[in-house]
């Protein structure tokens, strides 16, 4: 069997060194490039290439481009790339979002190819049906895919109180600000601190959250969303507070949770009375979640997530896989 050729936009960031990381031990794969302006000419970790320019990248000659680049940048690319044929798998915010309005709203520019927002959102435990043979892949971000596996079952159900809040405490490891320099990530600011930011709605996230709710259960409330910046390198924990319609019990969740995850692969649903920790996580490509209920009308979710991997570049393959009808799970466990 040929092997499928793949290139990597933005190797060098942390998502894209853990993209390489999985496509070198990936059966099906032959890593043809790695794209870094910063680090030209320098050798790609495990592999026998060496980084190239994004402008040099020989994409034609590749099956699927996976794209670890910002945005604005990143739709430019899946436009040119796309055109040519190739399968691309998006892990920016160019492509998560329904409308170019909703992109402007959120991103604050006008989005550069709004013909590409038809791209189905890949997040494969609810959306597996519409990514198998897809071209075109909106990878989901870290605190989208760990706070929607953590609400599924009870978007699914209808389970939730019609127009109640829905409240999410988050907290990522400090990979999730890319690895370019910042002052507020530097390790003296980091260390022994846990900082938020973006509270409340502020966070550009929560219309990618909220986009994916509604299309579940258009009846949910608003998303009140904070995250955190922790004091580790990866790692994302999305403690989630709900309120149950009538009719749905907090006591009847771990049922429910352990029937709709049963059968995935990459979702674990903890026993009762256990809680989902990083260590559950860190440097796999699975999402942990346990339930907490409060009494009977209110529920606490904890879901976390490696938000390098099951939150970007893992999840990026379990895409790449269903799009080659490839088994789900090949080269992450």
């Amino acid at each position: 069997m040929d092997k499928i050729r793949v290139g990597v936009y933005g190797a060098s960031g942390y998502a894209g060194m853990d993209l390489i990381d999985i496509l070198r031990g990936h059966p099906a794969v032959e890593l043809v490039f790695g794209t870094s302006n910063t680090y030209t000419g320098q050798s790609i970790a495990g592999t026998d290439l060496s980084y190239i320019p994004h402008e040099a990248a020989p994409y034609a000659d590749t099956d699927a481009v996976f794209l670890a680049m910002p945005h604005g940048v990143s739709a430019q690319l899946a436009a040119k790339v796309a055109a040519a044929g190739v399968k691309v798998i998006d892990l920016s915010a160019d492509l998560r979002l329904d409308t170019a309005e909703a992109y402007q709203r959120w991103y604050k520019h006008e989005h550069p190819h709004p013909e590409l927002l038809s791209a189905p959102y890949g997040l494969p435990e609810i959306n597996r049906a519409a990514l198998r043979g897809a071209n075109i892949v909106a990878a989901p971000g870290c605190y989208p895919t760990t706070t929607l596996l953590g609400l599924y079952p009870l978007l699914a159900a209808r389970a939730l109180a019609p127009g109640r809040p829905v409240i999410v405490d988050a907290k990522s490891g400090v990979s999730g600000a890319g690895r370019e320099p910042k002052p507020n990530t530097h390790f003296v600011e980091v260390f022994g601190n846990l900082s938020p930011y973006n509270p409340g709605r502020a966070h550009r996230h929560v219309g990618e959250i909220e986009q994916e709710m509604a299309k579940l259960d258009p009846r949910v409330g608003m998303l009140i969303f904070t995250p955190h910046l922790l004091p580790v390198d990866r790692g994302l924990m999305a403690s989630i507070y709900v309120e149950l319609d009538e009719g749905h019990n907090a006591a009847d969740a771990q049922d429910l949770y352990a029937e709709c995850y049963e059968n995935e692969p990459l979702v674990n649903v903890l026993p009762a009375g256990q809680q989902a920790t990083l260590r559950h996580v860190v440097r796999n490509n699975t999402c942990a979640i346990s339930l907490t209920p409060v009494d009977d009308r209110f529920l606490h979710i904890t879901s976390v997530t490696d938000n390098l991997r099951k939150g970007a570049s893992g999840q990026a393959v379990q895409c790449f896989n269903l799009m080659f009808d490839l088994p789900e799970t090949t080269g992450l466990l």
